[in-house]
């Protein structure tokens, strides 16, 4: 009787989700975009290697791109449609007061101080690996250790919090929480979002909310967790190249993300190294 009531309550939560547009991935499914997470974790790992003064954001574009073609796999960011332009490039490299989607130049180059934010996309056999994180360059502050710091914690934070039968206002509540403590403040403008067999899906993933509000979480839910902390205000906007999207008051922003599957018993991210 039991098992009867739980196929049953799984049948309803599918035909739920169906209806938001929420796809449950199978477990070949999540196979392939381990295998694509596999790389993007790898390369944010290399980059420790490579990140440091006087190299150019386009540096950063060339060594990703090369090292996801070299493995016969596409970067998943070149050529995504926006507002005015598609993405020019292979990754998004964003420096100090850019919260993300920065358009890697041959002309910018990184200095002792600066803190830069790599966000990387992998497709492999039709589904989508995504994640990102922060990097100081040389010597920098105080205050920019401790916000690559706070936001890489809350990141993981919310991911202790994907459970089966929690909410995702419990991952974003977490996430928020983290921030606060700190004294820096999450972005609103720009959230996370389920990922699969396209770059971005239902549902939004909010980095700010109340516990016990939002999607109830399933096995087979994959999301994409990426908390953009800033320093000072929340508040931001995009500048006139369509995509980059920088802090109101100029000060500092940090961007960390994984994508994490739901499973039968918690979580698995399928982007660590």
């Amino acid at each position: 009787m039991n098992i009867l009531i739980k196929i049953k309550q799984k049948k309803e939560n599918e035909l739920l989700f169906k209806r938001r547009n929420i796809e449950l991935k199978t477990e070949k499914e999540i196979e392939k975009m381990k295998i694509a997470g596999k790389v993007v974790g790898d390369i944010l790992q290399k980059l420790f290697e490579i990140i440091k003064p006087k190299i150019t954001t386009k540096d950063i574009d060339i060594f990703v791109e090369k090292h996801i073609r070299s493995l016969n796999m596409v970067p998943a960011f070149f050529g995504v449609k926006g507002q005015k332009c598609s993405f020019p490039a292979s990754t998004c490299v964003s420096i100090n007061n850019e919260v993300v989607h920065g358009i890697p130049s041959a002309e910018r180059k990184l200095k002792s101080g600066d803190i830069v934010s790599v966000d990387i996309g992998v497709l492999y056999e039709g589904y989508y690996g995504d994640a990102a994180r922060t990097y100081g360059v040389g010597v920098v502050s105080d205050i920019a250790v401790k916000l690559i710091k706070v936001t890489e914690q809350s990141l993981y934070e919310g991911i202790k919090r994907v459970l089966p039968g929690n909410r995702l206002g419990d991952v974003s509540n977490a996430i928020q929480k983290t921030v606060d403590n700190a004294g820096f403040s999450v972005v609103r403008d720009f959230v996370g979002h389920g990922i699969g067999r396209a770059l971005h899906e239902e549902p939004q993933v909010l980095n700010y909310g109340q516990k016990g509000t939002g999607v109830k979480l399933l096995p087979g839910m994959v999301l994409a967790i990426e908390p953009m902390v800033n320093a000072g205000s929340y508040e931001v906007f995009m500048l006139d190249d369509g995509w980059t999207v920088v802090t109101a008051d100029g000060n500092l922003s940090a961007h960390f993300e994984h994508t994490v599957a739901v499973t039968e018993y918690g979580y698995e991210i399928l982007t660590k190294v």
